[in-house]
């Protein structure tokens, strides 16, 4: 299929062993911070373009541009499609929203002015959920999740620091043409970014594997990712709960978990550079914490299941005396 128009590029795309030939896409990032300044500074490097919604840095961006500080090479977007309010951006072939889910009750003022008929929005958000939660707010919208594995935060205005990692699932939710997911999967790739398509449940629980654990234990306990697995009764405590959280989604009917996914997260989070997460950084700044999707959402769809997530429950629980204390 060719899509012609003096008004696009056009490239090729290879998807289920065929060449097929699209308009290069609009993108759209909601909440720049340190995924969406991360992925939306990498496209915009490999020439692809970006517009950005700012909030508090909007005038800092737009003097001195987004800087990326990483372990796989910094730059500068000297010149960046920079906006205060969405109402002032194009419409997009695909927006990311990485707003933090606590805020989603904001995206009915701020989707509309940037969808179009054929919108695909990809929610890079942490938690169980959310998707439906959204698709509620926006029947016909076209949906996918994006799931990010990668240590990041922003350290100052218009300033993001990429620690390690960086790669992203896509897992497609309701978008009715597949030939659009492939093709934000070849841009992603293009722009270095480790990317592939996946499961959309399984996706979800995946991530909440090492979300639901980590998260929470370093806000509970106020410390370091490195420093609970140094310890050898935290240590096995996050295993324990990791496995609560492949339990209910075995309960849930998600294939492809097992313990052997639990170790590999634990691995990986060996030999990465000493994180805090993102809720530890809320919890630190005095911002809301995302116990909703990450906790609350997730043990009550085990609960329906018949599955039971005692300790991650009483980890929500301390979470939600702290937050209220915060």
């Amino acid at each position: 299929m060719k899509i012609s128009s003096k008004n696009f590029a056009i490239h090729g795309i290879v998807w289920n062993n065929c060449l097929i030939f699209a308009a290069v896409m609009k993108y759209g990032i909601i909440g720049t911070g340190a995924i969406g300044g991360y992925y939306g500074a990498k496209l915009a490097k490999a020439g692809h373009e970006v517009h950005f919604l700012f909030h508090s840095d909007y005038e800092h961006v737009c003097q001195h541009g987004l800087q990326l500080d990483s372990c796989d090479g910094s730059f500068l977007i000297d010149k960046v499609n920079a906006y205060h309010s969405t109402s002032e951006m194009p419409r997009c072939d695909v927006v990311l929203v990485c707003l933090k889910s606590v805020n989603n009750h904001l995206l009915p003022s701020l989707l509309p002015p940037v969808l179009g008929e054929r919108t695909l929005v990809v929610m890079i958000q942490n938690g169980i959920g959310v998707e439906p939660d959204v698709q509620q707010m926006f029947p016909g919208l076209w949906l996918a999740a994006g799931l990010a594995f990668i240590c990041s935060a922003k350290s100052g205005p218009g300033r993001v620091s990429h620690q390690c990692y960086g790669s992203i699932n896509l897992a497609n939710y309701s978008c009715p043409e597949q030939q659009v997911m492939a093709q934000v999967l070849a841009d992603f790739q293009q722009a270095g970014i480790e990317a592939r398509e996946v499961e959309y449940h399984e996706a979800r629980w995946k991530k909440a594997v090492w979300n639901m654990p980590f998260n929470g234990m370093t806000v509970a306990l106020n410390t370091r990712t490195d420093l609970l697995l140094g310890n050898p009764s935290t240590r096995q405590l996050i295993y324990d709960q990791m496995m609560e959280v492949i339990g209910a989604a075995r309960h849930l009917g998600v294939n492809g978990l097992d313990a052997s996914f639990a170790d590999l997260m634990m691995k990986m989070t060996d030999e990465m550079t000493p994180y805090s997460p993102s809720m530890k950084l809320d919890y630190d700044f005095h911002r809301p914490m995302e116990i909703y999707y990450l906790y609350t959402r997730p043990i009550e769809e085990a609960a329906r299941a018949g599955y039971a997530m005692p300790k991650l429950s009483m980890l929500e629980a301390e979470l939600r005396f702290l937050g209220e204390d915060n």
